[in-house]
């Protein structure tokens, strides 16, 4: 008797063919988001797009491409992209967090009568976010200062800033005591802003924590103690990512040692902990300004060249370019 092989039906040959497509799919959106936390911006567009032609309900897609518009501020597109995502997956606290983001950027940009009802428009993305997942720490943290900054007629205030630092607490402690420092400030009690500054540090002893405590001394002009916590932030970042760039960021605003700017800026592109949250494109027009300022026109130009490399559409690359 021979072995008779089980018969090959449609459904079954469909189902392969979804399962190598879906596959697929996700080997592109993996490539597309590495393309994007390299600062690939044009790279990662093109691939998106790819994806998109194919499947155009794809709502990681989107949301990678709207990130994509939102780092090089080209944020229409980025909206449009975002709620392109919204639409295609309404319980995704990223996708609502990411919308909320571009409309923040658009509203910081906008005339006062746009900027408002953008701005509740931000509001309502933010709480949608925290609302479809209470472990969300990052869409917490946002909606958290857009209380501290907007007036309650559009939905902001400090009460409802101190409400939601009390629901981080038990979970989130660092970025409760963040949240408080920053209700402080907006009080006027500088003391008690930088206990909870330091509280914060003590709760989470990251990077981040260090930075806000640094850029806080930066704001009230204590230099010495910016520079300290820089240093920290810096030796508690054995990544070499994004924090770097937040340290030096702080030194070019406070003007203050620009050679140790320019030397967190080039051991951050060097790393392999680069993310959207840092766009390397930004950073060589960051990189090239420090070498602009102390008169090193050639290395300037090479930046703005390479950060046009990678981002061919970034308005201050293209504008420091033909500056330079």
């Amino acid at each position: 008797m021979f072995f008779s092989p089980p018969k090959i039906t449609i459904r079954a040959i469909f189902s392969l063919l979804l399962l190598l497509a879906t596959r697929s799919s996700l080997a592109d959106i993996t490539q597309a988001n590495a393309l994007l936390q390299q600062g690939r911006v044009d790279e990662a567009t093109a691939s998106l797009h790819e994806i998109l032609a194919a499947q155009p309900n794809d709502a990681v897609a989107h949301q990678l491409l709207c990130r994509t518009y939102y780092a090089q501020q080209i944020t229409d597109s980025a909206i449009h992209e975002c709620e392109l995502a919204v639409a295609n997956a309404p319980s995704s606290s990223d996708n609502q967090m990411w919308l909320a983001r571009a409309y923040g950027y658009k509203a910081e940009h906008a005339n006062p009568i746009s900027a408002l009802s953008l701005a509740v428009k931000v509001r309502t993305a933010f709480e949608k976010a925290v609302q479809l997942n209470s472990e969300n720490v990052q869409a917490m943290s946002d909606l958290g200062q857009f209380y501290v900054a907007a007036p309650s007629l559009i939905g902001g205030g400090v009460d409802k800033a101190e409400a939601l630092a009390a629901r981080m607490q038990p979970h989130f402690p660092a970025q409760s005591h963040r949240l408080l420092a920053l209700i402080a400030e907006k009080k006027n009690d500088e003391a008690l802003a930088e206990i909870e500054f330091r509280n914060a540090v003590a709760a989470g002893k990251t990077p981040e924590a260090w930075i806000d405590l640094g850029y806080f001394y930066e704001r009230h002009h204590q230099p010495a103690r910016m520079v300290d916590a820089l240093q920290s932030a810096v030796d508690a970042d054995h990544r070499k990512g994004p924090p770097l760039v937040d340290a030096a960021s702080i030194l070019s605003e406070a003007n203050t040692s620009p050679e140790r700017a320019e030397e967190l800026l080039r051991t951050y592109l060097a790393s392999s902990a680069k993310t959207d949250e840092a766009p390397a494109f930004k950073v060589h027009v960051q990189l090239g300004g420090i070498l602009a300022h102390r008169g090193d026109s050639a290395g300037a130009h090479r930046e703005y060249a390479a950060a046009l490399a990678l981002a061919s559409n970034y308005a201050p690359a293209r504008k420091a370019m033909q500056g330079s």
